[in-house]
């Protein structure tokens, strides 16, 4: 339990940084998945039309910190990969 003023309003940030990480990993995560989903289904053009909006999750989960910089590009690298191989 803190017990310090200091302590006490380091968790109450904590706790609400945690809501919004979550938050950010989570839009981010079904992004990823929604477009998985439709390269496996053999359907590049759906999956090219929600590239953005995946693309803008990842970016604003890297802009807040809830990922890295390096973690994002990976991502939106490999994605695009699949989705080219997909197309072909």
């Amino acid at each position: 339990m803190a017990y310090t003023k200091n302590a006490k309003k380091a968790n109450r940030v904590n706790k609400r940084r945690r809501v919004f990480n979550t938050r950010l990993k989570k839009t981010m995560k079904d992004s990823v998945k929604e477009t998985a989903k439709l390269i496996t289904a053999k359907k590049p053009a759906d999956a090219a039309k929600s590239l953005p909006s995946l693309y803008q999750a990842i970016d604003k989960a890297a802009k807040h910190g809830t990922i890295k910089k390096n973690t994002a590009s990976r991502m939106k690298s490999r994605i695009t990969k699949r989705l080219q191989v997909a197309g072909k």
